[in-house]
């Protein structure tokens, strides 16, 4: 009889005698398939997703997946409401430099705090104050923010009139970031880094800035933040180049919603994110998972000697093969390999694990002592190789025994290890390398909690922003840095800073250049 594999359920429509026809072994296979499902289905509802050998323990508390379903209460009926017709809004002006506050009511000044900044014109230098008349004054508004709360600017400038030469002058509107808007560079700076560092979405900013008192637009918001991050580009772009620069490269991807498929469908893209040598990561952002977009991040060639950290997905070993790489693979997806298979072969997995966790022990005492170099690559080969060739000698003698099935959880996540046993051994050798990636599955976290806030980016152009924004962001996380200071001294720097010197407004090199005297809004001038 012809073997049929049967990694699902059999359908509800599958009758008895069906299941008469199958052998022994078919029937064995399937009910461990479903086992593995089931066991699956409850981790998810119950248990951690953490593959750590603690997270094995059962606790006796926890209910069954069943036993959950019968307990449940009936549903409540669903309520139902009416919608409103859809409304257009009026489109409204900017109008940043012009107007008194009663031309241009955008914000309620009984609820927002206005602070006054008085700017004299500079003709008036060195006059006597008898030579000077005010003949009357002209009011710019500026929407600046401190952290937590809204503030309004007002800069009041005199119009004088000389005396003696009747000549007219008038101090010039403060510049700002984006020519021509009322948003003070303090405002933009807390608009992205409330929508990219704390996930909350343009809407809600709105809701919230219309509940403070100040009467602007979503759109409005909207064309800020690309604005920004327009300006942010080429930071980001120099960052990118100096992570290509690393020898040794981890890179992982992860996927996100971007641009409609259809009505009511979004396309599934991706992000590429790259880290560094130097603790710096980049988020470049593709509308697929296919392999040559890892040529594309990288470049067609690597410096000799370069390495490449990752997954076990297939188009870094293609990538690292065509270049003649040293691709390093991960202990960490290794582990969590073995992890799934725990509900079908509890006894081995958990050898199998405490396996793994006796070389990560070995990287816990080198970190707290610190150790680098060659210190640090002798550590390891005294201490970890012998641990790792025990560990692929067990699991080739797990995979030459018979009774497992070769459908088996279990004995797929033994020829995962197998079959990358050179790649999870780079790290042996080579002192620079990490024995995971999770200093990047660290980082990108960030992408899957903001799917959780704003669940999708309405275009790809939103994707990419997203990604550049996440990229400095994280990057200034890994060093120290307030990203709302940074934010607010690069948006005023980039406009004038010297294309060639790019580079110097990095997170990186900002903190050595820059950090000790960052600009600062007018806002903060006035707090001091």
């Amino acid at each position: 009889m012809q073997r049929r594999s049967y990694n699902a359920a059999v359908p509800a429509s599958s009758s008895n005698k069906q299941l008469h026809t199958l052998t022994h072994a078919q029937l064995v296979e399937m009910v461990s398939s479903l086992q593995h499902r089931l066991a699956w289905f409850e981790r998810q509802l119950f248990g951690t997703k953490s593959e750590r050998l603690r997270v094995l323990e059962q606790d006796a508390r926890q209910l069954a997946l069943g036993e959950m379903l019968i307990n449940a209460a009936p549903s409540p009926p669903v309520e139902q409401r009416t919608v409103a017709a859809h409304t257009r809004r009026v489109k409204q002006t900017d109008a940043a430099t012009v107007g008194e506050a009663e031309s241009m009511p955008f914000f309620d000044r009984s609820r927002v705090p206005v602070e006054t900044i008085q700017l004299t014109a500079p003709e008036r230098d060195g006059i006597p104050a008898e030579q000077l008349q005010v003949i009357g004054q002209k009011v710019s508004y500026r929407l600046a923010q401190r952290p937590g709360s809204y503030v309004v600017l007002e800069y009041v400038r005199e119009i004088v009139k000389r005396r003696d030469t009747q000549q007219i002058s008038c101090a010039p509107a403060p510049a700002g970031v984006i020519e021509g808007s009322r948003a003070d560079v303090s405002f933009l700076a807390g608009l992205l880094v409330d929508k990219f560092a704390w996930h909350l979405p343009l809407y809600r900013q709105h809701q919230r800035l219309l509940d403070s008192g100040l009467n602007v637009t979503r759109p409005w918001l909207t064309q800020l933040v690309q604005q920004g991050v327009s300006l942010l580009d080429p930071i980001y772009q120099a960052q990118l180049d100096s992570i290509r620069a690393s020898r040794v490269i981890c890179m992982d991807e992860t996927p996100i919603k971007a641009g409609r498929a259809g009505h009511g469908k979004m396309k599934t893209a991706y992000f590429w994110p790259l880290y560094g040598e130097l603790d710096e990561v980049c988020f470049p952002f593709f509308s697929s998972r296919a392999h040559e977009h890892v040529r594309t991040v990288l470049g067609p060639t690597r410096a000799p000697g370069s390495v490449l950290l990752s997954d076990g997905y297939a188009a870094y070993e293609s990538y690292a093969k065509k270049l003649d790489l040293t691709h390093a693979q991960c202990w960490s997806h290794c582990r969590r390999e073995l992890f799934e298979a725990e509900p079908i072969e509890p006894d081995r997995v958990r050898e199998a694990l405490q396996r793994i966790a006796a070389i990560y022990a070995v990287e816990e005492d080198i970190r707290q002592h610190t150790m680098t170099g060659e210190a640090k690559q002798l550590h390891r080969l005294t201490h970890s190789k012998p641990l790792v060739g025990a560990f692929f000698e067990w699991v080739e003698r797990q995979l030459q025994d018979q009774a497992l099935l070769p459908s088996s959880p279990f004995t797929k996540a033994l020829g995962y290890a197998h079959h990358r046993r050179a790649a999870l051994q780079v790290f042996l050798i080579d002192p620079d390398v990490p024995v995971d990636t999770n200093h990047l599955e660290r980082a990108l976290r960030v992408v899957p909690m903001g799917r959780r806030n704003w669940l999708f980016c309405w275009t790809e152009l939103g994707a990419e922003h997203v990604g550049i924004m996440q990229s400095l962001i994280v990057t200034c996380r890994l060093h120290g840095i307030n990203p709302y200071d940074y934010l607010v001294d690069v948006l005023q720097r980039v406009g004038e800073h010297p294309a060639s010197r790019v580079a110097e407004l990095t997170p990186r090199l900002w903190t050595q250049r820059f950090a000790a005297n960052p600009l600062r809004s007018a806002l903060h001038t006035l707090a001091a």
